[in-house]
Parts: structure tokens; C-alpha cells; sequence
């Protein structure tokens, strides 16, 4: 094959452009075969990157370093960001795990999508949110735990950390599927600040499901032609 066109975004960047959580998308079929997306993903390092198999129906998988997600939050919302970018405005996304919801509303791009489908996580609720920030590694030493405390419990701001080694990833800068997962547990609208400086909007919807926000930033376009075949 030749090489692919390989675009980096970060989403959900802060409204100061900080922040954001790098993710790669090839967004041009064919995608290549299974096993060297696996190997690409692994190549690359970003957190997840992403393989649009059919642009017209937005079907796409998604790879992190080590294995396949059938759901992940900042893959889908910077995929959608991109393609609107790119002039298709799609409606639905289609991920390994489903239809996916997708739109834009002022600058940022949502999902809205059923947490229990998502990766798992170990929440370990902290008491403050400078024990949250003042964190150098997992505070119980798990390969997928999101770490996180009330910042304003009565306006539903939160700071998370994400430290998760099951997925290939030591610490995650934002991570849309675990903040899909504390929505359904504390069944209220968060703005989740995590990371260095990223932010997630998500809010309870109907059915169990739950929306999901943020802004995205292009870092540009690359042409890639590592370990394709």
C-alpha cells in the first residue's frame, strides 16, 4: 500500500487551547487489514487512533496501543469534528459498538452513546481535587484506574486522572469512555477537568445513554507509510 494520509488532532482542549488528548485518524478506506492496524496504532503511541473503513457510513475502528475499543469517547469526538471539517456533517457514527449519535453545537462536537458498552474502569473517588492533581502515578496501583474528586460538587465540577496500563496506556491526558461511565454513576451533568489541562462536558440523556462534549484542534496532516502490510 502506499503511504496513507494520517491526520493528528487533540480533543477536548480547554477554551484556552490547551490541553486535549492526541488521537490519530486515517481518515481515507481502504483501511488497511486487522492485524496492521493493531501494528500502526502500536507504532504511532497515540492514546487511540482510527480507521475509517467507510466514510459514507462513517463506519471505523478503533485501535489503542495494545488492543481494539469497540466504544471510545475522544476517537469518536475528533472523527466527527474531522469529517464536519471535511464537509459531510455525519449524523451517526458506526464503531464496532453500534450507531453512535453524533453533532455539533457552537464549538463543540458531541456524541451521545450508551456508557455500559464502553471500556471498564476501577473509579477510586479522592477526597480532594489537589490529591487528584498532586498525583505522580495510579494511587492503588491499578491498570485502569480513573482517579478523580469533587472540585465544586454544586456546580458538578470534577478533576480526574486516568492511569490505564490494561489498555496500553500509562496515563491517559482525556478519556471520553471513563467520563461516559462517571455520568451514568453519578447520574448528573460534569465538566471533568483532567489531565494537564483538558476538558469533557458530558450530561445524562434519555434511555440510559449519555452525551458527550468537547472541543477538538488539528497539530496537521502527515503522510504515513510505517507497517501498513
Amino acid at each position: 500500500m502506499p503511504a496513507a494520509r494520517l491526520e493528528v488532532l487533540r480533543v477536548f482542549v480547554a477554551p484556552d487551547g490547551r490541553g486535549g488528548n492526541p488521537l490519530g485518524v486515517f481518515p481515507d478506506p481502504p483501511a488497511p487489514p486487522e492485524a496492521a492496524m493493531q501494528r500502526i496504532a502500536a507504532d504511532l503511541g497515540f492514546s487511540e487512533t482510527v480507521f475509517v473503513e467507510d466514510r459514507q457510513q462513517c463506519r471505523l475502528r478503533i485501535f489503542s496501543p495494545s488492543v481494539e475499543l469497540p466504544l471510545a469517547g475522544h476517537p469518536l469526538v475528533g472523527t466527527s469534528w474531522l469529517l464536519h471539517e471535511e464537509g459531510e456533517a455525519p449524523d451517526v457514527l458506526r464503531p464496532p459498538a453500534g450507531e453512535i449519535t453524533t453533532w455539533q453545537e457552537g464549538e463543540l462536537t458531541w456524541i451521545r452513546a450508551d456508557p455500559a458498552v464502553a471500556p471498564e474502569f476501577d473509579f477510586l473517588q479522592l477526597d480532594s481535587a489537589e490529591e487528584v492533581h498532586d498525583l505522580t502515578a495510579s494511587p492503588d496501583d491499578g491498570e485502569r484506574t480513573v482517579a478523580w474528586a469533587w472540585a465544586d460538587e454544586s456546580v458538578g465540577t470534577v478533576r480526574a486522572r486516568a492511569f490505564l496500563p490494561r489498555y496500553g496506556i500509562t496515563e491517559d491526558e482525556a478519556t471520553g469512555a471513563a467520563a461516559l461511565r462517571l455520568c451514568a454513576l453519578t447520574g448528573r451533568a460534569l465538566a471533568i477537568h483532567q489531565g494537564q489541562a483538558s476538558l469533557l462536558h458530558v450530561q445524562p440523556a434519555h434511555g440510559g445513554l449519555v452525551e458527550l462534549g468537547g472541543r477538538t484542534r488539528s497539530e496537521g496532516r502527515r503522510r504515513y507509510g510505517g507497517p501498513i502490510s
